[in-house]
């Protein structure tokens, strides 16, 4: 006897002779505890059974041995979801990873919480592609929660700790841009929406919202260029407004860009402006809207002050930072004298 396992509540000894599987006569596999699970191998080699006398309760029974030499004690393997550490005690799912069957993805997911929990992790990230759309249920019946979506996916978290949630929340707001662009002969470019929205039918300065990975001062020359199609360059940024509860109650900023025209013909994009001119500053200020609101009135007054030299803003200086090791812009003043 070389040793001995435990088998599905059965245990058996290991024996290097044993060759295949016999059975000894009058083996009464009823007299085994309704505890043990019974199941009956035939054909198959390297096992061997034996019987000897053994009481049990209502009388003696057969006592059976399995044994065999090449057979380890089986176990159940435990499969996890691919993950990597964050830089915060926390896991990133490999959203490229998950498995594709519901059923294993809830076992996986399941064990995959437990065991970080037993590893003392924060936060888990789950970013599920729109293919595997499916398995978003399961993750939210597992006490995931909606943290954001974008084209294609969506992210999901986890916090574990039983303490109120630390991490960051959701993309709170909305990147816009305006460009003020002024000629020799003081008149700026403006255009007219066609949108129906509270400035429909007003004279203002082109606007819209920066892409994705988009630096501010470029949103602005692409979204000038796009609507009336004026080449410019960036001089500054003269301002910007911070407003809340904007549209699907996000907060929005718009930053004011002064840029330098390299071209003068217009050509609108007729998708999105119903016209667009280049009109004196007065008439611009002259109208109603303007007259009424004082946040628009005031940013086109900076910009003429900052195109008279009365005003300076802020110029981008390109930096690298430590903390990502990349090439970004500082919006700041001259800083040639610090």
């Amino acid at each position: 006897v070389t040793g001995v396992c435990q088998w599905s509540g059965l245990y058996c000894q290991r024996s290097p002779e044993a060759r295949r599987i016999s059975w000894t006569k009058n083996c009464n596999p009823h007299g085994l505890s309704r505890s043990l699970s019974w199941k009956l191998l035939s054909s198959t080699p390297n096992f061997k059974l034996s019987s000897s006398p053994m009481t049990f309760l209502g009388g003696n029974k057969e006592r059976i041995q399995v044994v065999s030499p090449n057979i380890e004690a089986p176990s159940l393997t435990v499969e996890f979801l691919d993950a990597w550490d964050d830089e915060y005690d926390g896991v990133i799912i490999d959203p490229e990873s998950l498995p594709s069957s519901a059923n294993a993805f809830a076992s996986a997911l399941r064990a995959s919480l437990s065991n970080w929990k037993l590893k003392g992790k924060k936060g888990v990230w789950m970013k599920i592609l729109i293919e595997q759309a499916d398995l978003v249920p399961i993750a939210i019946q597992e006490g995931f929660n909606y943290h954001h979506a974008e084209p294609g996916y969506v992210m999901l978290t986890y916090w574990i700790p039983n303490e109120p949630c630390a991490l960051p929340a959701s993309p709170s707001h909305q990147i816009g841009i305006a460009g003020f662009v002024i000629n020799d002969k003081r008149e700026v470019l403006v255009v007219k929406e066609k949108c129906p929205c509270s400035c429909s039918g007003v004279w203002k300065l082109p606007t819209g919202y920066i892409n994705k990975s988009e630096e501010l001062f470029s949103g602005a020359i692409r979204e000038v260029k796009e609507e009336t199609g004026i080449d410019t360059i960036f001089l500054e940024m003269v301002a910007f407004r911070h407003a809340h509860l904007m549209a699907f109650e996000n907060s929005d900023l718009l930053f004011v860009c002064m840029l330098k025209p390299l071209s003068y013909e217009i050509k609108i994009d007729e998708k999105e402006i119903q016209a667009a001119k280049w009109m004196p500053v007065d008439e611009l200020l002259g109208q109603p809207f303007y007259q009424e609101d004082q946040m628009s009135k005031r940013i086109i007054k900076i910009c003429m002050a900052t195109s008279e030299r009365h005003y300076s803003g802020f110029i981008a200086h390109r930096l690298i930072s430590k903390l990502d090791g990349k090439l970004s812009f500082l919006y700041c003043n001259d800083t040639n004298n610090i």
